[in-house]
């Protein structure tokens, strides 16, 4: 008990939260931890737990008052057991079959559309509708793809709907009847007496495994369980302007629910390759455009090339290296909008590497007409290397 968290801190409300407050802290981190939103996630599924343990104790009146008295000892239901502690063993948290007053079944049915079913204090009945398991699937495209958008067909597997029995599992010309142990609830109880009282036990029918029904006669190609597993080819259509890491999710296009459950939904992860010209930052591009010695002292005007054409630039006399000229609208059009992102021309000084003498005499006697006050940066910067070595 000493290392459990605050009920309250749990849920995230003040002490003296109302019953309404504490449901709607409940939805909320109900709905930010579920499994099903957290595949895998071990650390979501336990915080999981705990806000359902939290909510568990806070909506039942009276163990509210038991826990606000004496902590996580009143509500434990190891505490005092045979008569001691705090009076006789107080019955805590039991889960979602538990039979406090905490009714999870309505408020999990608001939350994921009936996941959870309803009845029995919050238990899932195990033929109520749920919905199919959602997928996931990479693609990799082009930059320019990325840019203008394209269409791909992707193929995955992926349980789908048997046709030849329309997803009932009955071979075709014969029935499935509701279950008669069940009465096609997909369920059963036991009643088991204790010494701190009769508890009712839940679980799937052994008759039907849980479905609330029975076959006749199974259909041979999905072998009764009304879906076969095969591969699909779907279209896809990558809007222009999506990114790297963008998610494309197709609705209803995951697995086939059961029960009457909807489809789950297909996710597409876009990975775009890399240009060998351009970069990206969001809508906007960056392209680095190499410049002669006499184009920036002298000025001209150089060809820039864009997604779409290639655009003539005038860049002045004087130019310095890393100077960045802006081409506006050149960019990449906006998901949200018809707004088009810029072109960034990020100019970089190339300095010839092999010379024979005659060059590197015009050089010298070139440097030694222009004289320092040419360069005002480099006199700038020699003025102040003085002034640090006085």
């Amino acid at each position: 008990m000493a290392d459990k968290r605050d009920f309250y801190d749990v849920l995230g409300v003040d002490k003296g939260a109302s019953e309404s407050e504490i449901k709607k802290a409940f939805r909320k981190k109900a709905m930010e931890f579920h499994p099903d939103k957290n595949p895998g996630n071990a650390e979501a599924e336990e915080k999981f737990k705990e806000v359902n343990e939290a909510y568990g104790i806070l909506s039942d009146s009276e163990k509210k008052q038991r826990y606000d008295q004496f902590g996580h000892a009143g509500v434990d239901p190891n505490f005092g057991a045979g008569g001691g502690g705090f009076g006789g063993g107080f019955g805590g948290f039991s889960g979602f079959g538990g039979g406090g007053s905490a009714d999870f079944g309505d408020i999990f049915g608001d939350i994921f559309g009936g996941m959870f079913g309803g009845g029995g204090g919050g238990r899932s009945r195990a033929n109520a509708p749920r919905k199919g398991r959602d997928l996931q699937k990479g693609v990799t495209i082009t930059f320019e793809e990325a840019a203008f958008g394209t269409k791909k067909n992707i193929t995955i597997k992926k349980d789908t709907t048997c046709k030849d029995c329309g997803g009932n599992g009955a071979k075709d010309g014969t029935a499935k009847h509701t279950c008669d142990q069940c009465g096609g609830s997909g369920q059963v109880q036991t009643q088991q007496n204790t010494p701190f009282g009769s508890f009712t036990n839940v679980g799937s029918c052994p008759k039907c495994q849980g479905k609330g029904y029975i076959i006749d006669e199974a259909c041979p190609t999905c072998r009764g369980r009304g879906i076969i597993t095969k591969d699909v080819t779907i279209s896809v259509t990558i809007p222009e302007g999506v990114d790297n890491n963008a998610v494309i999710t197709l609705r209803g296009q995951g697995e086939p629910g059961t029960n009457g459950g909807p489809a789950g939904d297909l996710y597409i992860v876009i990975a775009v390759t890399p240009h060998k010209v351009f970069q990206r930052e969001g809508t906007d591009l960056i392209i680095e455009f190499p410049i002669s010695f006499d184009q920036a002292v002298l000025g001209d005007t150089i060809v820039v090339p864009t997604l779409k054409e290639k655009v003539k630039y005038k860049i002045p006399p004087g130019t310095q290296s890393e100077t960045v000229f802006r081409l506006k609208g050149k960019g990449i059009k906006s998901l949200r909008s018809a707004h088009y992102g810029d072109l960034y021309v990020k100019v970089q000084l190339e300095v010839p590497t092999k010379l024979n003498g005659e060059q590197k005499k015009k050089v010298k006697e070139m440097a030694e007409s222009l004289g320092e006050d040419s360069y005002k940066k480099k006199k700038g910067f020699l003025e102040q290397l003085k002034d640090v070595f006085k």
